[in-house]
């Protein structure tokens, strides 16, 4: 995956400026964003936190004019890009940056056309946006990441150590029984799944899962905090790397 050519485009009119670093390293994970482009009318007062990282990232401003009062100037151009670059063939993924419902339809059209598709946005993007997504990441936890960081040279500087919560969703039923029933559906006939599995199948059912929400940084702590699963680590015979495995109780 971390060889994929990925298109990264940015509403700027849609996510803060503050975490754009943050953006760009997650985004690394899954691919090469060889392609950075962000939108916006540059004219314009409220977008001018942007420009002083456009450089320092190597994004690549696109200016688009606000024809109608109100709305919102950058989805077309943004959306037009996209195709063009689809057709292009100079990418296997995108990546839209955006808390706009808008994107919806588009980041469905290149899944249609078998591109991997990752959305960033706030906690407050619409669901419909999210759903359309092969993986949704919430620029909150990028901002706790940084925080974090933040914290943790702080503490290394002083002996009284700062506590910083680092969760936006709370671990409740409905993630306990998605994780229950996804280990049901991949179980093997004893009712054990393997750990690395259950989290990709339990992306493709919830787009914005990430242990992260829950202020884990994997999904394993998150699954020993829970404490309703069996747990069984087997090793391996090849540097003797741990295989994890789960079943519900």
């Amino acid at each position: 995956m971390k060889d994929e050519k990925l298109a990264v485009l940015i509403d700027a009119d849609n996510v803060p400026y503050a975490y754009v670093k943050e953006m760009l390293d997650e985004i690394a994970k899954y691919g090469n964003p060889t392609i950075k482009r962000i939108y916006a009318d540059w004219t314009k007062p409220t977008v001018a936190g942007w420009k002083g990282v456009l450089l320092e990232n190597a994004i690549t401003p696109i200016q688009q004019y606000s024809y109608t009062v109100g709305k919102n100037s950058s989805d077309s151009a943004l959306i037009i890009d996209a195709m063009d670059l689809l057709y292009s063939e100079k990418v296997n993924g995108f990546c839209i940056v955006s808390s706009d419902s808008d994107f919806t339809r588009l980041a469905t059209r290149l899944r249609e056309a078998g591109m991997f598709v990752i959305g960033i946005g706030e906690k407050k993007t619409p669901q419909p946006f999210i759903t359309a997504c092969d993986k949704f990441i919430y620029i909150e936890i990028l901002k706790k990441e940084k925080e974090r960081g933040s914290v943790e040279k702080l503490n290394k500087q002083s002996k009284p150590k700062v506590e910083s919560s680092s969760s936006v969703s709370k671990v409740d039923k409905e993630l306990v029984n998605l994780i229950k029933d996804s280990i049901d559906e991949i179980s093997d006939d004893s009712g054990w799944a393997f750990l690395g599995v259950l989290g990709n199948f339990i992306i493709k059912k919830k787009t914005d899962f990430d242990p992260r929400n829950y202020g884990f940084p994997k999904l394993y702590p998150l699954i020993k905090s829970i404490g309703e699963f069996e747990i069984e680590e087997k090793v391996t015979g090849e540097n003797n790397i741990r295989h994890i495995y789960l079943r519900n109780k």
